[in-house]
């Protein structure tokens, strides 16, 4: 079997262009990644996600998006009901613990139903941030709580939820986002928030899930831990922090390299991200040049980041046999899905 290269792709439409499918055939990322722009109609998106897998000669390479509720959420009525966003969850936990719980759950089973009938076998959830006041509202509503406890106890239902769908989850953005200032699709947040506060408030539900199969880091400097680089090119952070002190074993992958929080060309980035012990490199726009300079840097997947990617891939596809038409009714009698 070919080896897969440590990245994560995307594409600019929705169809795979002759280029990209040369250029995936001679790469061989691990993964690929759907965004808006590449979804239209059922058959179109299962046609795209099978033609992806096509050209890495990898039929069950994974295919992430990010489906999480609220206003982060790629597929839209008729493909997929709009669901709540994670607040409106945590807001339901905060009334009834047990109906929130559950909702939580139910939420990423019926995400995995929606998934899997396109082919998506990957979600970029649950969000464990933990916002405080006065950060970036990047996160927001995207966070179920304000406290630790409640984001990892609804976090887990959520990655429970997906998993038994067959579905992989994706914690993010480890070790936390939620106090950053800025938006790091734009620029890059410094957190100077000392240490024991860090691991007591915003790396808590990460190193209580820290069992989870895989995650994706924070473009956010931590000047307790790291001044000189943010938590996806530090050493520091993942050495010390992510794989050490929270014990996270599982798949690690950067956020998205095309984010203007990281800075340099992609060959540079790609470089630094894997360096600093990452596993995989995520790239999401589709901009061919892009492309090209993260799989200049990308490696052949082997050692520990085989293993966990071999891991990873052995949670996607185990259903649990569920009846979705009662676990839809279940769910809306908590929340009615927005038409």
């Amino acid at each position: 079997m070919t080896e897969s290269k440590s990245m994560i792709l995307g594409c600019s439409g929705l169809v795979l262009t002759p280029e990209e499918i040369a250029f995936y055939r001679a790469e061989r990322p691990w993964g690929f990644i759907l965004f808006a722009r590449n979804i239209a109609e059922p058959d179109q998106i299962r046609d795209l996600v099978a033609s992806m897998r096509d050209a890495v000669g990898q039929p069950e390479a994974p295919v992430f998006i990010d489906q999480e509720g609220g206003r982060v959420q790629r597929l839209r009525p008729p493909l997929a009901p709009n669901y709540p966003p994670a607040a409106t969850i945590g807001a339901l936990y905060a009334r009834d613990p047990h109906a929130g719980e559950r909702a939580a759950w139910l939420l990423g089973r019926l995400h995995a139903f929606d998934l899997r009938r396109y082919g998506i076998t990957a979600d970029c959830l649950p969000v464990l941030d933990v916002p405080v006041e006065g950060a970036s509202d990047v996160i927001g509503a995207r966070a179920y709580a304000k406290t630790p406890d409640v984001v990892a106890l609804l976090g887990k239902a959520s990655a429970d939820g997906l998993m038994a769908g067959g579905v992989l989850p994706v914690m993010k953005h480890i070790p936390g986002h939620g106090r950053a200032v800025a938006d790091t699709h734009f620029e890059l947040p410094t957190v100077h928030t000392p240490i024991d506060e860090l691991r007591r408030h915003d790396f808590a539900p990460f190193k209580s899930l820290s069992h989870l199969p895989a995650a994706m880091t924070a473009h956010v400097i931590f000047a307790a831990i790291d001044l000189d680089a943010p938590a996806t090119t530090s050493a520091k952070v993942v050495g010390d922090i992510i794989r050490g002190e929270m014990g996270f074993d599982g798949l690690l992958m950067s956020d998205d390299t095309s984010m203007k929080a990281l800075s340099g060309d992609f060959a540079s980035k790609a470089e630094a991200i894997l360096a600093a012990g990452c596993d995989i490199v995520l790239h999401c726009n589709g901009v061919m040049d892009e492309m090209k300079g993260v799989a200049s840097r990308s490696i052949p997947l082997a050692g520990a980041a085989l293993d966990r990617a071999e891991r990873a891939l052995a949670m996607i596809g185990k259903e649990d046999g569920a009846d979705e038409l009662a676990l839809r009714g279940e769910f809306e009698a908590y929340f009615e899905a927005v038409a």
